[in-house]
């Protein structure tokens, strides 16, 4: 008799059922192309080398490489309490093709990246489960490569197509934000209005300026946001000419870039791009009783099944093949946290504002290795809106307009969040490649970095990424934490970041960039700012903005 389901299973349909049912036989198999032999994970009705659509199914040996792994402590099911091991494994017979899934029958002291790891089936309902164990058979099996180099990105990056620039139409005028905090028991669209009604106050304008609206992701659920542009439309009556919502963007920031586009193309004079989160709240209403959780007793996930649940876990896995090769310690992403909370104290908005040592963060619980409880960002509720305009009206409007310099978008690697690049944050590396072949200027010319840190390894991949230090000297560089200190040679995340001012989706690093560059950041400004790159977006396709003052 199969096990009661205790934790999301997978939906199984025509078109993955071969692998969801597998284990029946105790075979596991996967898709593959009849044309060029390639497996292909997640399937598809092409094969992503060849583009050929003649596809089968193919019966494996069942053995891997143990490719990651992370012991969660924080998150789990009934059926599945913490800690376990959710790990990634590479196919023996494609190493390509890494699947996530639970390590069983081994402690995880006893691991070792590289391993070779056979499959075990565990049935849940009409579901078998495909787990891994040390294989009995200590024949090396294939490890998995890196399908671009991480010092190759650039090579990748298509040329700009014209010699003008759309970045060059639009700036930033306004920026506004809501009151921040945890568990603020009040609706999300009311916060929404709040950080509105600062920013177009802030640009000089009045609502009935705004002729466009932008927003990321739209969503109403799991306290991700009030219901996007068609919430904020119906209770201001705007009219919008233009408008933009959605997760297939470049990350938060997307839809600050969306709105340059519109305003290039004269589809729009003046945007309100906005982003809320209320997060603490919904998950308060959850505990009395007052939400429901997202989801249900299916999923069309390839992780959560195996109680990958959380970005975090994608991130530890590629954290903690960072760490093997390069040499990157729990100290490394120490200083990052470090380096937040020390500007948050600076910064009376911050959520967290008490002084933290390294003691204090190596001290902190495990959520899932290497993060502990001062890797992760703090839920909130809170919203941030910003104001993009034409910048010939922009002269004429309050505060001097903060320019756009370039962009970083193109998707290089893949986007699958555990079939991407192995040592970075996905969805980092072609971002910031893209970014430098859109300006003449240099990481060097940057004065300020807000990026992305829903964890400290996210920072860490930006910096890399960006070329604030090389590929893999992270450690050195962040050693002590000066170099990204505000007198630094890159100061970072000056009013405190997501980890310890608040997860405020990556809009409240846009909103502190401006301020920065406005020279309005009081007791935390940076000396003379005049440039600040920006990067939004965690495990999503993401995007990075290069910014700077007019002179």
């Amino acid at each position: 008799m199969p096990d009661a389901p205790g934790r999301p299973l997978p939906q199984v349909t025509v078109a993955n059922e071969y692998f969801w049912t597998a284990g029946a036989d105790g075979r596991l198999r996967l898709q593959e192309c009849q044309s060029c032999r390639a497996l292909i994970h997640p399937p598809a009705p092409i094969c992503r080398y060849c583009r050929s659509t003649d596809l089968g199914v193919r019966t494996l040996s069942g053995r891997a490489s143990l490719s990651a792994f992370t012991v969660n402590h924080r998150f789990g099911f009934p059926e599945l309490p913490p800690p376990y091991v959710v790990a990634q494994v590479a196919v023996a017979e494609d190493p390509r093709v890494r699947l996530t899934t639970n390590i069983v029958d081994c402690a995880p002291e006893d691991l070792e990246l590289g391993q070779p790891v056979e499959v075990v089936f565990r049935q849940l309902a009409d579901v078998w489960l495909p787990l891994f164990r040390p294989s009995s058979d200590d024949t090396p099996v294939p490890q998995p490569v890196d399908e671009i180099d991480p010092r190759d990105f650039s090579r990748h990056v298509r040329p700009m197509l014209t010699t003008t620039k759309f970045e060059d139409h639009s700036a930033i005028t306004g920026i506004g934000a809501s009151r921040l905090g945890r568990r603020l028991m009040v609706p999300p669209l009311a916060l929404t209005i709040e950080a509105c009604e600062e920013a177009v106050a802030d640009a000089g304008l009045t609502f009935d300026d705004i002729d466009g609206l932008s927003t990321y992701p739209g969503l109403d659920v799991a306290g991700m946001g009030e219901g996007g542009v068609s919430a904020l439309e119906g209770a201001l009556g705007l009219k919008p000419t233009w408008i933009n919502g959605g997760m297939d963007t470049f990350g938060p920031g997307g839809s600050v870039i969306a709105a340059m586009m519109a305003v290039a193309t004269g589809m729009a004079r003046h945007v309100l791009c906005f982003r809320t989160l209320w997060e603490a709240t919904f998950a308060q209403l959850m505990k009395e009783g007052k939400a429901s959780p997202p989801g249900g007793a299916r999923t069309t996930s390839w992780q959560v099944p195996f109680g990958a649940t959380s970005a975090a876990h994608t991130l530890a896995l590629n954290a903690q093949r960072h760490f093997h090769r390069y040499g990157t310690t729990r100290e490394t992403l120490g200083w990052i946290a470090l380096n937040q909370r020390a500007n948050a104290t600076l910064n009376p908005t911050a959520i967290y504002r008490d002084p933290m040592t390294m003691d204090d963060y190596l001290g902190a619980r495990f959520i899932t290795t290497p993060f502990g409880l001062y890797d992760c960002d703090v839920p909130c509720d809170g919203a941030v809106a910003v104001i993009v305009s034409a910048v010939d009206a922009a002269r004429d409007l309050p505060h001097a307009p903060v320019l756009f310099e370039a962009v970083g978008t193109q998707i290089v690697e893949r986007t699958d969040w555990d079939q991407s690049t192995m040592t970075h944050e996905p969805q980092v590396l072609g971002q910031a490649a893209h970014l430098w072949t859109r300006t003449t200027m240099r990481p060097d010319d940057v004065d300020v970095a807000q990026l992305y840190d829903g964890f400290t390894f996210n920072c860490l991949s930006w910096l890399e990424a960006l070329g604030f230090c090389g590929i893999g000297e992270a450690k050195d560089f962040l050693d002590g934490g000066h170099a990204i200190a505000r007198d630094g040679a890159i100061p970072l995340n000056t009013h405190g970041g997501q980890l310890s001012h608040g997860r405020t989706h990556g809009m409240g690093l846009i909103h502190e960039a401006v301020t920065q560059l406005r020279g309005e950041a009081g007791e935390r400004q940076v000396a003379d700012a005049r440039t600040a790159v920006v990067s939004t977006g965690g495990l999503t396709p993401s995007g990075a903005i290069l910014l700077r003052t007019e002179s």
